[in-house]
């Protein structure tokens, strides 16, 4: 099949890390175009030694040029607000849009959960890099229990946050937390984000809190998490469990809602560690890696959808 042809707006970190990997894959998608706002950004640059090519006044300019009547498919790798600029002039033009800022203007997406959400949608949401690791385990242990709540503590390597991902914290919580309740499954969600300005960087780890009914089921829960993390693992080879999931009983805690009243349940948690392949940073930076890597899972999906005539097919 004749790979989809693709732009990627945004010559960061998150950015450049997708171009290395879509052309390292040499697979179902093309990138043609690369759009940023610094002419010597190393993204631009690296995407000119590659042959593709380069934008360096925006989205405005690439529209502007006949290459954009041949596009199949965008990535936004810039900011949750300039993807809010972006997304209606895409959808004029009819092009799909891949988004990877928490702008969250379409429906999100996490390959390992629900990639059927890909259907109709013309512009579809990566959620984060602290959802696309957390939110299938909220999933995985929320079809075993039901998930009253759901916290999850995301730690990056500070290096590894460009500008943008640091214009974007507040954007970052606020869609991560939406993200484990409308994929993930629960009840209410909360996402925490710290960048750990460690030397040496550390590798991205994330913890995941889920408080269940009582009596929940130990086992099941921790299958249904291993299973889950394979899943995972299959496109993000870097994503691993740094030990065996703990479940508990909130009770045996002493645990108090705020008004002083015992709170009762099963809670699970699960730390993760998710290592990079070092495709643009080095292997610390997991949150570019899980982020891209699920980017390019979504983006194959939609070739598989065009090559079989089935786009917008479950």
């Amino acid at each position: 099949m004749s790979p989809l042809r693709v732009a990627i707006l945004g010559s960061g970190h998150i950015g450049t890390d997708l171009l290395a990997k879509i052309h390292r894959r040499q697979g179902a998608l093309q990138v043609v175009a690369m759009v940023g706002i610094d002419p010597e950004s190393a993204g631009l640059s690296r995407a000119r030694s590659l042959g593709v090519r380069t934008f360096h006044q925006g989205l405005v300019q690439l529209l502007a040029d006949p290459l954009a009547a041949e596009l199949d498919l965008c990535f936004d790798a810039t900011s949750a607000k300039a993807h809010l600029h972006h997304a209606p002039l895409l959808a004029e033009r009819g092009v799909r849009v891949v988004d990877l800022t928490p702008a969250a203007v379409g429906p999100y997406v996490v390959p390992a959960v629900n990639l059927h959400a890909l259907r109709e949608a013309p512009n579809v949401n990566m959620v984060t890099c602290g959802g696309q690791a957390t939110v299938p385990i909220v999933h995985a242990v929320h079809r075993v229990s039901p998930v009253r709540y759901a916290e999850i503590v995301a730690t990056i390597a500070s290096r590894s946050a460009g500008p943008g991902t640091r214009a974007n914290i507040d954007e970052f919580t606020r869609t991560t937390a939406r993200g484990l309740e409308v994929v993930g499954g629960a009840r209410r969600g909360k996402a925490i984000i710290i960048l750990n300005p460690a030397e040496p960087p550390i590798t991205m780890r994330d913890t995941v809190y889920c408080l269940c009914e009582p009596g929940a089921d130990p086992q099941a829960i921790r299958a249904s998490i291993r299973r889950m993390v394979d899943e995972v693992a299959a496109f993000v080879p870097g994503y691993r469990l740094s030990q065996d999931p703990v479940v508990e009983d909130v009770a045996a805690r002493g645990l108090r809602e705020p008004s002083g009243e015992p709170i009762q349940g099963t809670l699970v948690t699960t730390l993760l560690s998710v290592e990079g392949a070092g495709d643009h940073l080095p292997s610390y930076a997991g949150n570019l890696d899980i982020m891209t890597s699920a980017a390019v899972a979504v983006g194959e999906r939609l070739a598989s959808f065009a090559s079989s005539g089935l786009e917008g097919a479950p």
